[in-house]
């Protein structure tokens, strides 16, 4: 396995586990406010649409994240190999400005 290769399923790893940790907190952040309004809603009415309103939510949410996360899959290699190219070219031209330029460490360096 080359090198790009082992960076891009890395990627590919850590936003599988940021999107589902967003998917998770999603759903415990909709219970816990389902929960704590639940004394709050005037009538049963008023609590099935919290709970209608809270499913919506997370159906929606948790179906587009699905969706973006097969989106990822299916073209890996070409989106991580773009990002890891520009992460690459933004590292070496760090390190040129921070070296300085040629003339300059030739004289610092003597």
């Amino acid at each position: 396995m080359s090198d790009l290769d082992r960076r891009i399923k890395a990627m590919h790893r850590r936003d599988i586990a940021v999107a589902l940790a967003f998917v998770l907190g999603l759903w415990f952040a909709i219970v816990f406010v389902a929960i704590g309004t639940w004394p709050l809603a005037p009538s049963a009415a008023a609590r099935i649409m919290l709970l209608v309103g809270g499913a919506v939510v997370l159906l929606f949410n948790s179906a587009a994240i699905m969706a973006m996360l097969r989106h990822y899959r299916e073209d890996r290699d070409f989106m991580y190999g773009l990002d890891i190219r520009f992460l690459d070219e933004a590292r070496a031209a760090r390190a040129a400005r921070k070296a300085g330029p040629p003339a300059e460490r030739i004289l610092r360096h003597g």
